[in-house]
């Protein structure tokens, strides 16, 4: 028997934006923990906005597990928080509003910007560095500065070596802003690989004395602004689609531009003003190839006869994945298929 670390990792009850939590409890196994192996485990909710302190106790609930290779016989357990009767899920359980689909894809590219000192890396002490340009997918020092590519190439191994889904990274528009895209068969899944990979993101970064900034404007100004565009796609709008079905969909995601609004992350005004990439917040349109749309209708998804993947370019860099895939699948499900 193995002395294992289990880090339980999970969202508070802060709002608009939760926060992850993490603690350690160490348990014995025979070999790698799977998931069913792992206990519920207590954690006092009056601490992190889930509870009072006259009574205070919430649990969590594992729900995915990853190796962690910076640790010994580590292991990354991600928790849904649950009442303390282990089987009603908290109100702040973002995870349980999600009618799970294991046949609906999605992408999620998760833009942020890297802060130290309280401005972006490679920022100058006073003023502002050249105006955006040559930073997008830049290369060298004058465009990416001097620990941000070794943070983001590290980052990206973590999330390898932990059996989570990155399939890749680039330096973003404005300086010190970079993106990794996290792919998911199944909403759940993929919303917890984002919250997995912002964790490992952050905890790294506090040997670097770096944070990580996920607002969606933290730069006023003609700087580009931080979304997580998301990718998605079901069985019926990969293997069937067309065109009838297709604009259908897209009179719904109008009807309920709103509720989309409302859960795609705070302070989306300062974003979706329609420059930078962006449709005005109050409008929604879509366009082929159009960055500067609601809906991005990718060249494939036209070509192969409107069947495939569409990008919702709305949501931004602190929306939770649970709410977004939660809202998008409720969206999806009251246009009805033949």
């Amino acid at each position: 028997m193995a002395k294992y670390k289990l880090e339980y990792i999970w969202l508070d009850g802060y709002t608009p934006v939760p926060n992850l939590r993490s603690k350690t409890t160490i348990k014995e196994f025979d070999s790698f923990p799977k998931l069913g192996d792992l206990p519920m485990w207590g954690f006092d909710g009056s601490s992190t906005k889930q509870a009072e302190g006259r009574s205070s106790d919430c649990m969590l609930k594992p729900v995915a597990c990853f190796p962690d290779t910076t640790r010994k016989n580590g292991v990354l357990v991600m928790c849904e928080v649950m009442m303390p009767d282990g089987t009603t899920p908290h109100p702040s359980n973002t995870r349980a509003t999600i009618l799970d689909d294991p046949d609906a894809w999605f992408g999620f590219e998760q833009e942020y910007f890297l802060f130290q000192d309280g401005k972006p890396l490679g920022f100058p002490s006073d003023g502002f560095p050249n105006p955006q340009g040559e930073y997008y997918t830049g290369v060298g020092f004058k465009n990416v500065g001097d620990i941000a590519r070794q943070i983001v190439e590290e980052h990206l191994d973590l999330c390898l070596d932990a059996g989570i889904n990155h399939e890749g990274i680039n330096a973003e528009v404005a300086k010190g802003q970079w993106e990794f895209q996290i792919f998911g068969k199944g909403s759940r899944t993929a919303a917890d690989q984002v919250w997995m990979a912002r964790y490992l993101l952050i905890r790294l970064c506090e040997k670097y004395c770096v944070d990580v900034e996920f607002h969606c404007k933290p730069i006023r100004g003609d700087w580009n602004g931080s979304g997580m565009h998301t990718n998605f796609s079901t069985k019926y709008l990969r293997e069937v689609g067309g065109k009838e079905y297709f604009e259908k969909l897209m009179a719904q995601f109008q009807k309920n531009m709103d509720e989309h609004i409302a859960v795609y992350g705070p302070d989306n005004h300062l974003r979706l003003t329609g420059l930078h990439e962006t449709q005005a917040i109050d409008k929604f349109t879509y366009g082929l190839a159009d960055r500067g749309s609601s809906i991005r209708v990718p060249h494939s998804f036209v070509n192969a006869g409107y069947k495939g993947y569409l990008e919702d370019r709305r949501p931004n860099s602190q929306g939770d994945p649970y709410q977004i895939a939660s809202r998008i699948l409720k969206t999806i499900s009251e246009v009805p298929t033949p």
